[in-house]
């Protein structure tokens, strides 16, 4: 409660208000820390940054994308952020489940409605701060692990050194750029059962849009059926070989980049979770899914275009 009420003193139009004044409940976040906080009629969500993610995340960036998202409709309304701190407030979306890979294969039409949150924001118009570069930010998350002396999971390097056919591919028929959210987690998804908000923009950019429906794929652990709801959806109908083959390698290439931003967690200390486990599963992942003969052929009509 004194750090909510700390930080709420940091917000004009919130300074005042008083602990006996609002029930304050902890969300999720894991690298954040998250606080609903009801007063009156007004619900909010207080995002409070946590220690060490200055070193990967441009807080002037993710300010300035979570505030295109809420003019586009598909996030939160924006009601105060700290562009150099991080500390950002939020109106609470009412009537909503955060989704969970569990409720992504039961709530009927979910990878739909998710395919549509992403469509509204990549055909907005709108341009985000940043571009999202795969093989930049592996190259960048490197250097972090190298500064904090951490260890690599044996073979990455030679996976990094195989991904060379993949950028090769998606290079050969450049992607045109969209703002993306380019971390959908499944927990990013707030869902009424009509539509769908996202939230979280901290990696945020302008990205292949391919790459949010790849990475979202793998986050929620969707099976053939949901990436063809959802790839149905997004397309207007069957997608062509090459577009489903951009999601496809792109779920290997999420896998092979988020493996390093949770080494960086694990050599942080972040108590959130085992992060070492979480890094090696994610590499594992990556090494099947790329070894699949299904994979060569994606790949192959990637590069075809």
């Amino acid at each position: 409660m004194d750090e909510v009420f700390d930080a709420l003193g940091r917000i004009p139009a919130y300074a005042g208000l008083a602990p006996d004044s609002a029930a304050v409940e902890r969300l999720g976040g894991l690298t954040n820390r998250v606080y609903r906080i009801d007063s009156g009629e007004e619900r909010l969500v207080l995002r409070i940054p946590g220690e060490g993610t200055e070193d990967y995340i441009d807080r002037k960036v993710e300010a300035h994308n979570a505030r295109v998202a809420a003019e586009v409709g598909v996030s939160a309304e924006l009601l105060f952020v700290e562009p150099a701190q991080g500390l950002m407030l939020t109106r609470h979306i009412d009537d909503c489940v955060t989704m969970t890979p569990e409720l992504f294969a039961s709530r009927a039409g979910a990878p739909a409605r998710a395919a549509a949150a992403f469509k509204a924001l990549h055909e907005s118009g709108k341009t985000f701060e940043f571009r999202f570069e795969l093989f930049a930010m592996i190259d960048d998350y490197l250097g972090v692990l190298d500064k904090l002396g951490a260890t690599l999971p044996e073979g990455y390097h030679d996976v990094v050194k195989e991904a060379e056919a993949v950028r090769a591919a998606l290079d050969a028929h450049p992607a045109a750029l969209a703002p993306c959210h380019c971390d959908p987690l499944c927990e990013n998804f707030l869902d009424d059962g009509r539509r769908m908000w996202i939230v979280d923009w901290e990696y945020s950019g302008m990205n292949d849009p391919l790459w949010d429906l790849g990475d979202l794929s793998v986050e929620a652990a969707f099976d053939d059926a949901q990436d063809r709801e959802m790839m149905t959806a997004y397309c207007g109908g069957t997608p062509a070989p090459a577009v489903m083959g951009r999601m496809v390698v792109y779920k290997a290439m999420c896998d092979l980049l988020w493996t390093l931003w949770g080494l960086i967690q694990h050599a942080n200390d972040n108590p959130a979770e085992d992060f070492w486990a979480y890094s090696i599963g994610r590499f594992e992942r990556c090494k099947a899914l790329m070894a699949r003969p299904d994979f060569a052929a994606h790949l192959a009509a990637v590069a075809r275009g």
